[in-house]
């Protein structure tokens, strides 16, 4: 039995002031945030943020000490709802031993879909992910690439309305990163919602709507075009000079928010207003500051040291 239809208009994820606590250590702080039908929603942050723990919850693994989740208008350890999410989680979800058919069928299995009505779904997801040719492959010999086309094949073989995707392209090559984004733009085309977590900046920038996760609390959501836009602090490269004398004397500047190499130059990110007294800086050791344009990244560094020298 599919899940309900969610109410026109209404999101197909939706958070709401989410707490979740291990012990002393606090996960998630009251996160709110929704999920469109029809859009790629992208949680960005590093490592322990607590992106993982989120999907979790959604995909009803792990209980919320506060807070409610609402998935496709119903709570998420009703087993309609279960039967319309596909998840790719983080770690191998496949088995090694068996060939990239016997995993597909097998999946088959786990979500009583007949075997007729099946065979179409797996040929045409053996043809997007361009697997085929490796249907008798174990899984164990495939590269990085394409045993995450793999899982993504599994999560989606029973078609579901809802995709949550931990870190998907971790450890892929470029080429294949590529792909697996190419085919979550199809799917999206058909109306899915996609709840994806990345700490690759440039991902980020491929999601309709992001939201910034930092030690477990939203920090920022909203259209990663328009989070660079509305960006307040300018972002230079400085150039001339020696570099490393440069490097020491940017990064000590208390003017600087974050500073990062760049070739042979220098990216820095400043804080709002401060411009004039960091060229002042720079005139002593021949170096100068060139403006560039900010990028996602800058929002995310910006954020957070701004973050952090609040709480200090």
């Amino acid at each position: 039995m599919a899940a309900t239809p969610a109410t026109p208009g209404q999101p197909a994820i939706q958070i709401r002031d989410l707490v979740r606590r291990f012990g002393d250590l606090t996960a998630l702080h009251g996160i709110s945030l929704d999920v469109h039908p029809g859009e790629i929603y992208g949680l960005v942050g590093p490592d322990g943020a607590g992106k993982t723990t989120t999907i979790r919850i959604i995909a009803g693994l792990m209980d919320a000490d506060q807070g409610s989740v609402v998935v496709l208008g119903l709570a998420p350890d009703d087993p309609r709802v279960r039967e319309s999410v596909g998840m790719m989680p983080q770690r191998y979800s496949l088995y090694g031993d068996l060939s990239v058919g016997e995993n597909l069928d097998f999946f088959r299995q786990l979500f009583c879909l007949p075997r007729a009505q099946a065979r179409q779904r797996i040929q045409r997801l053996l043809a997007l992910t361009r697997l085929s040719p490796f249907v008798d492959r174990r899984a164990d010999d495939l590269s990085g690439g394409m045993y995450k086309k793999l899982a993504l094949a599994c999560a989606l073989l029973h078609e579901p309305r809802v995709l949550l995707l931990d870190e998907p392209t971790n450890g892929v090559d470029p080429v294949s990163r590529r792909e697996l984004w190419t085919l979550l733009d199809e799917f999206v085309a058909e109306g899915m919602a996609v709840l994806v977590s990345t700490p690759y900046m440039d991902e980020a920038e491929r999601c309709h709507r992001v939201g910034l996760l930092h030690c477990g609390r939203l920090i920022a959501q909203g259209v990663p075009a328009t989070l660079v836009h509305d960006l307040d602090h300018p972002v230079f490269v400085v150039e001339g000079g020696d570099r490393a004398v440069l490097q020491e004397l940017v990064e000590a500047a208390p003017e600087v928010q974050a500073a990062s190499p760049a070739g042979a130059r220098l990216r820095v990110v400043v804080k709002p207003g401060a411009t004039a007294a960091l060229r002042e800086r720079l005139a002593g050791v021949d170096a100068h500051l060139e403006p560039t344009r900010a990028s996602f990244e800058d929002v995310f560094v910006a954020r957070i040291g701004a973050l952090e020298e609040a709480a200090a």
